[in-house]
């Protein structure tokens, strides 16, 4: 069940989203550190972590399913979000260089559909991040975040489900060890919970990041030469007929032996 996109917008305005988006753009940043000339795409509610990107890239696009809605981004700017049909995405073949996936996989009840919509417009070195809740993490068990909400995932999980969908995964990190807490004096200490628990708990991450690449399927080779089998064509006869044939022809050659027998004892 997707998430309302006003009620996801107003936990980015709260203190703990402020937190979340940093923690989660830290690991973005050493993920993707530029995106100079290329073609970003956020699918879901990706514009918290789109604003890095908006400087260097050729052009940044914020998709919105339909049932999630639409809001304008960015605030201070021309309208950079659209509102889309996740499983039909309007955008053209090997179009896209960056596609970030997030606050949309856990929602779908259509992954594999979205997934393959996301590798037709991945250019073929596109590259693909997907932000889910771990299902691992405390995150995942608390309503008042939209991370507890829709199907976590644990790391083998979404690894087998981006095989599964023709992505390689390349490289998978967490974050949000912050416990989802109000208490402004748990959220003073996020920086040192995050560096702690990336070290020593790496399984309790609130959020599994993973980065994929397209998979590409070799075909045959230019100029190879393929092994055809040759089939001989038999005659459309019955057994039967096939068995009357051969009997006649025996009759006939026996009586070709004896005629020439004969001839010799004349």
């Amino acid at each position: 069940m997707w998430r309302d996109v006003i009620d996801i917008r107003d936990f980015y305005g709260s203190s703990l989203g402020r937190q979340c988006r940093r923690m989660i753009n830290a690991r973005l940043r050493q993920m993707w550190p530029d995106a100079k000339g290329q073609s970003v795409l956020g699918l879901g509610y990706a514009v918290p972590y789109l604003g890095d990107y908006k400087e260097s890239a050729a052009r940044v696009i914020a998709a919105m399913p339909a049932q999630q809605g639409v809001l304008h981004w960015p605030a201070d700017g021309p309208g950079q979000t659209t509102l889309v049909d996740e499983l039909a995405l309007p955008f053209e073949d090997l179009s896209m260089d960056r596609v970030i996936v997030v606050h949309a996989l856990e929602y779908s009840e259509q992954v594999r559909p979205l997934l393959r919509e996301v590798w037709r417009v991945l250019a073929g070195s596109g590259r693909l991040i997907v932000i889910v809740p771990n299902r691992r993490g405390l995150w995942a068990r608390f309503e008042r975040t939209p991370l507890g909400y829709g199907l976590p995932y644990s790391r083998q999980q979404l690894s087998h489900t981006l095989r599964e969908n023709m992505f390689t995964p390349a490289e998978t990190t967490r974050a949000l060890f912050l416990p989802p807490l109000r208490s402004r004096m748990v959220q003073s200490m996020a920086g040192a919970l995050e560096t702690i628990g990336s070290r020593y708990f790496p399984m309790l991450g609130g959020v599994i990041i993973a980065e994929a690449t397209k998979q590409i399927y070799a075909g045959t080779a230019a100029g190879a030469k393929a092994q055809v089998r040759g089939y001989v064509t038999m005659p459309n006869q019955t057994h039967r007929q096939t068995h009357r044939q051969t009997h006649q022809q025996t009759r006939r050659d026996t009586h070709q032996i004896m005629s020439n027998n004969k001839r010799g004892l004349l």
